[in-house]
């Protein structure tokens, strides 16, 4: 006999007749809805209990199998469907380690119940084609306000129903934004976030948005005719966010030698620049940087970096040579996709082929495909390896996929195509087939590379462009629109979609020519903006309403105490006078780029230094990095003290050469004042704690 509740479930199923319950897009929905497939439960690599489940329902086929037939179905009770365990263990009429998952008495108990006494089936009759969710962006006025949301399933039968109770929605910050079990947003904290929403394999996020104030801000308008600023204005007016004011000239001049060539200007490049006051001069000293050999050195670096160019798997002579060939791409402008595509199809001796070494930098098939998909299209398919991403739209299919198409390439110094190689597809245990991620499968093996160069550097492919110009922006600005940038998904939108949408699309319009996008990004009104905060947009650090001050390099910052100073680093056995910038070798003998926290490039090199690392502050404060440079007979103050200068000459020098300003008048006071009557080893000992104290101030240290 049943029990009360279930006759309840029964009555309630006989009075509302519908077409059979589907398993693949209402029952999986379900269980997902209800945790039962999170990694934390059955949907964890090893299962729970003795029951596994894939990954958010990743693999309907597997589930079906494991919940009907395995065990000789002992999970399911065709005769007495209530009694299943599937319904008695989550809604714990019998104990249940993960705790109550649904009512007993509720709908999707009843579900299952209709779905059991119908026979279990697996009928497929029909497929996800999109999912439709209103609203896309939530706006609220005030904290505490709520938004209920709706999601509506369109299959591919023509059907459409509202799937908000079995779509997760999760918060990507609770003490921001809570999300209710109905489906309804409740904003918490001032500011733009996000929602993500998960139904069957689609995983899309909705923006929430709360002005920072309840007054309207005064952003103005944009003084250029740069789309970027168009875009970054627009969405401050959109947070109610007001604007710094320029920099300062100081500031400004700084700033582009630094983002554009990795070094400081000269005092005689500050003098002139300085007196300089024709409005389109920052526009001509963008063009002169971006023709300058510096500028090739340093963006070299950048390349070096993201392709992880160092000896420990290329090899000193790999190395060098792979070093060479991308400084002549950035010296020649040689467009990103012409450059790229060479990258990926490059065959020969690795030592005397550049491009050859692109590869060689991963071990095997997999961390190959990991190392691509990171670094060119800046996406994190690594976690697809085991299974389905579970907040993206890659599967393990493309995973293996990519992996089996570079499967055929023998990375030892010679690096060429072989006749053979595989990798092992882990749920089929079968030979991975070759795909195009997210695309296609392969047919032919052999012309599978091209295949997939073709595709990459494609116009169709935006993941590329937008992973390129993303990159730039955060060199440049000091943080990705998509943060981290190698991690470009629908669940991680951009603070500013429109504006990535539109330097990706310039990008392709230009050729791929990387200088043209950093000359548009760095002569915006908004890369011209200070860093000096008003109280309105102090707590902004994601959206450009003032400069992002960020720590200078390692690399930079070595070169920047020897062009003050005056005295040389060596690395290793390179020839004297070679700068950080230029090194080949991300593993380069060096005490200095240790002690500053480099990056050797084994992996990525993102994030840089952190402001305030402790182990670099006191090695600067108190090593022998700056101490022995500042006592050297050789170094330029001890030169300047030689030649008989003023005090008020050595203070100049310095401040231009450190800061590229000259002092204002209360420092300047202030150490001559210091200096006035000191004469001989007591003069110099002070003039040499001048320089520590400007080496180590945070004016210095940062990019401002």
């Amino acid at each position: 006999m049943l029990n009360a509740p279930a006759l309840l479930i029964s009555l309630a199923l006989a009075s509302t007749p519908r077409p059979g319950v589907d398993f693949d897009t209402q029952i999986i929905p379900l269980l997902t809805k209800a945790g039962c497939n999170s990694g934390a439960c059955h949907g964890a690599a090893v299962g729970r209990g003795g029951f596994r489940l894939s990954l958010f329902g990743s693999n309907p086929s597997l589930d079906y199998e494991r919940i009907v037939h395995e065990l000789e179905g002992r999970r399911i009770n065709l005769a007495r469907p209530v009694e299943s365990l599937l319904i008695e263990k989550p809604t714990e009429q019998i104990s249940h380690e993960g705790g109550t998952r649904f009512d007993f008495e509720g709908p999707q108990a009843a579900l299952l119940v209709e779905w059991i006494r119908a026979g279990a089936p697996r009928l497929q009759r029909r497929e996800l084609e999109k999912l439709e969710i209103s609203p896309r962006e939530v706006r609220f006025t005030q904290p505490e306000q709520s938004q209920p949301l709706r999601v509506v399933a369109h299959f591919s039968d023509s059907t459409q129903e509202d799937v908000t109770g079995v779509t997760v929605l999760t918060s990507t910050d609770e003490g921001a934004v809570r999300v209710g079990p109905q489906g309804d947003v409740q904003v918490l904290r001032r500011g733009l976030h996000t929602v993500m929403l998960r139904y069957l394999d689609q995983v899309e996020a909705v923006r929430v948005l709360l002005p920072y104030t309840e007054e309207t801000a005064s952003t103005g308008l944009p003084e250029s005719d740069n789309f970027i600023d168009e875009e970054i204005v627009a969405t401050l007016a959109e947070l109610q966010i007001p604007l710094s004011p320029a920099a300062d000239d100081a500031e400004l001049l700084r700033r582009t030698y630094l983002d554009l060539t990795g070094r400081l200007p000269t005092p005689e490049e500050v003098k002139a620049w300085l007196a300089d006051d024709s409005p389109d001069r920052h526009a001509r000293l963008v063009d002169r940087l971006l023709a300058s050999d510096a500028f090739v050195d340093y963006w070299t670096l950048w390349w070096a970096q993201l392709l992880r160019v160092e000896s420990q798997s290329l090899q000193k002579e790999g190395a060098r040579t792979y070093h060479a060939w991308l400084r002549e791409q950035v010296a020649a402008n040689r467009p990103v996709d012409e450059m790229v595509r060479e990258l990926l199809l490059a065959t020969g001796d690795s030592y005397e082929q550049g491009p050859a070494n692109f590869f060689r930098v991963a071990a095997g098939p997999r961390e190959r495909a990991e190392f691509l998909s990171e670094a060119l299209l800046g996406t994190r398919l690594r976690c697809a390896n085991c299974h389905d991403h579970p907040l993206d739209r890659w599967t393990q299919d493309d995973y293996h996929g990519l992996a089996a198409i570079l499967a055929r390439l023998d990375g030892g110094r010679v690096v060429e195509l072989t006749e053979r190689g595989e990798v092992t597809h882990p749920r089929t245990g079968e030979p991975a087939l070759p795909r195009i991620p997210g695309e296609r499968f392969l047919d032919e093996p052999a012309s599978a590379l091209p295949e997939l160069a073709d595709w990459l550097v494609s116009a169709d492919n935006d993941s590329f462009a937008r992973s390129i110009v993303n990159r730039v922006w955060q060199r440049t600005m000091g943080r990705g629109l998509v943060e981290p940038v190698d991690d470009l998904r629908a669940t991680n939108p951009p603070t500013h979609p429109e504006l990535l949408d539109r330097l990706a699309r310039n990008f392709l319009e230009n050729g791929c020519d990387l200088r043209r996008t950093i000359r548009r990004i760095v002569t915006s009104e908004a890369y011209a903006r200070s860093s000096r905060p008003l109280p309105g947009n102090a707590a902004d650090s994601s959206f450009y309403s003032h400069a992002i001050e960020r720590p200078l390099p390692p690399e930079v910052l070595a070169d920047a105490i020897t062009d003050v100073t005056g005295v040389a680093e060596t690395y290793g056995g390179e020839p004297a006078g070679t700068r950080a910038v230029a090194l080949f070798d991300g593993r380069a003998e060096s005490q200095t780029l240790d002690v500053l926290g480099r990056c050797v490039r084994t992996e990525s090199c993102e994030p840089e230094p952190a402001a305030g690392d402790l182990s670099r502050t006191l090695h600067l404060i108190n090593g022998p990095l700056l101490n022995e440079r500042l006592r050297d007979p050789e170094g330029r103050l001890h030169r300047l003290l030689a030649e008989g200068r003023s005090d008020q000459e050595i203070l100049s020098e310095f401040y231009l050469r450190a800061l590229s300003r000259y002092p204002t008048d209360a420092e300047r006071q202030q150490w001559l004042d210091r200096f006035a009557d000191l004469a001989g080893s007591e003069r110099s000992a002070a003039w040499e704690d001048f320089v520590w104290a400007l080496l180590c101030s945070r004016e210095f240290g940062m990019r401002r």
